[in-house]
């Protein structure tokens, strides 16, 4: 099964700025990480929002089944993409095809003032996002994935 951590914002809310600061990749890459209890594990990282990358459901998750990895961290916008909103549709579709594909949706953070409440095991929202230095919302991001 894989648990999924996703990033939920506009454009400009920082979503890939704090998954870089969270796992180092540049745009999409597998990395090693670790939890605050010692657990080490494989992480598939993607920096770009799925719908800005024109990724549809499917293309990810084949794209994380060839990493291996059990844990990914990617992010999503709030809606749909403008031109094609049916082939790449708005972060509760993405979450909720994924969730019946059999992936657990551990943590998500809603970045912005966005009314999005996604269903998730936990889920933190950072209005004030924009208005802090990026390594206070990285460090408010880690405690609540409960990564080191």
């Amino acid at each position: 099964m894989v648990e999924a951590h996703v990033l939920i914002g506009n454009t400009n809310t920082r979503k890939s700025t704090l998954l870089r600061c969270l796992s180092g990749c540049f745009n999409r890459s597998v990395r090693d990480m670790e939890t605050v209890q010692g657990q080490k594990f494989k992480l598939y990282a993607r920096a770009s929002a799925l719908q800005e990358s024109r990724t549809t459901v499917a293309a990810f998750q084949e794209e994380v089944a060839r990493s291996r990895c059990q844990h990914v961290l990617f992010s999503l916008w709030p809606g749909p993409h403008p031109n094609d909103p049916e082939a790449w549709p708005d972060a509760l579709t993405y979450l909720a095809a994924l969730r019946q594909a059999g992936w657990a949706i551990r943590h998500a953070a809603v970045l912005g003032a966005q009314p999005l409440r996604p269903q998730a095991d936990a889920v933190l929202t950072l209005p004030s996002v924009l208005d802090q230095p990026i390594n206070t919302s990285a460090a408010q991001l880690r405690q609540h994935l409960g990564w080191k």
